[in-house]
């Protein structure tokens, strides 16, 4: 190599060094390089952010290179909260590396969490592997709760426990099941509060907000015992909108408008056949019964060649973006069905 190639290789060196990620959003990434483990999933092998589409915008708006600081995700159980938590914690340990807090309810939920959902994750994916040592290395730093790669280190923590919030200032934090948090660390403050100190120092810091509500309030003013309900409110309270597969309506999908076949028997007993479920379109002039089979068409958003759509009731509020959704949105095949 002469003295000009050297001098070339260097500057691509410094220059590579120095370049800034491809912006690159957290679906995008999970669809690319996530593995569904057989030990943590019922659908085991790649990830498909189509599966679930709802999940599509929360995620992406957690992508470093997004403006949302905060993100609240209020979902009924089982239905990709998560999924959400787990590819933003890939997302950020493959191509977005910086200080990282998760906190979980108690230390044994993150332990739990940890042994049954992230290190099955790391060990599916070879991207993951590689910038996570085995923790059966020595000085690998990798422990159950501590998880360390180039450029970025992931504790895990729990809402009981003092100690494990006040370590070290943090670029991303992930606070899940937030309704079963304790509510005060005693002089120090709520759970929630002092999580949230640990991200001052960084001005592009990010938030992630998930849980299914311990108790779901009268009304929009009963704000009591649902710590998710008042992260959501003060959000900008995205809804899903799906078409009707007769006239197009997009509509959110509301339990009061499912119907079902209902009689009275020969001994005057009342009969319910929920397996007859439909839900009634609530588009002007239409009124049409939907069946379930329709559901992965309604469900599709604009990426998949669907109208599918997050819309936000307090649209202006574009720093801490919020979503809702019952069980009525699972798709097929993951879970409860509207029977």
């Amino acid at each position: 190599m002469n003295l000009r190639d050297g001098y070339a290789a260097v500057m691509e060196a410094v220059a590579a060094a120095w370049r800034l990620p491809d912006k690159m959003t957290v679906s995008q990434w999970a669809d690319l390089k996530r593995i569904l483990s057989s030990k943590s999933a019922s659908e085991p092998g790649q990830w498909r952010t189509s599966r679930n589409p709802l999940l599509r915008e929360p995620m992406d708006a957690l992508s470093d290179h997004h403006p949302c600081s905060q993100v609240t995700a209020m979902f009924c159980s089982q239905f990709g909260k998560s999924e959400i938590l787990n590819n933003w914690i890939g997302y950020t340990i493959d191509h977005a590396p910086s200080p990282m807090l998760l906190v979980e309810p108690s230390i044994g939920t993150a332990e739990r969490y940890s042994k049954q959902r992230i290190e099955p994750m790391i060990d599916a994916a070879p991207s993951l592997r590689e910038k996570v040592p085995s923790a059966r290395k020595r000085d690998s730093g990798n422990t159950l709760l501590l998880k360390e790669f180039p450029g970025g280190i992931l504790v895990i923590g729990g809402a009981g426990s003092s100690d494990s919030l006040a370590s070290m200032p943090i670029k991303k934090l992930g606070m899940d099941e937030i309704d079963k948090y304790p509510p005060a660390l005693g002089p120090e403050g709520s759970t929630l509060k002092q999580a949230e100190q640990r991200t001052v120092a960084f001005p592009r810091s990010k938030q992630l907000n998930v849980s299914t509500p311990v108790r779901m309030p009268v009304d929009d003013d009963d704000l009591a015992g649902s710590p998710i309900w008042r992260k959501y409110q003060a959000s900008s309270r995205g809804v899903y909108h799906v078409p009707c597969p007769h006239c197009g309506h997009l509509q959110p999908l509301k339990f009061e408008h499912l119907r079902w076949e209902k009689g009275v028997d020969q001994r005057g007993v009342a009969v319910h056949r929920p397996e007859t479920a439909v839900y009634m379109c609530q588009g002007s002039g239409c009124g049409l019964a939907i069946e379930e089979h329709r559901k992965p068409d309604m469900l599709a958003d604009v990426e998949m060649g669907g109208q599918a759509r997050w819309v936000h009731e307090r649209a202006w509020i574009t720093d801490h973006l919020g979503y809702q959704a019952n069980a009525l949105y699972t798709p097929i095949g993951l879970g409860r069905t509207w029977a």
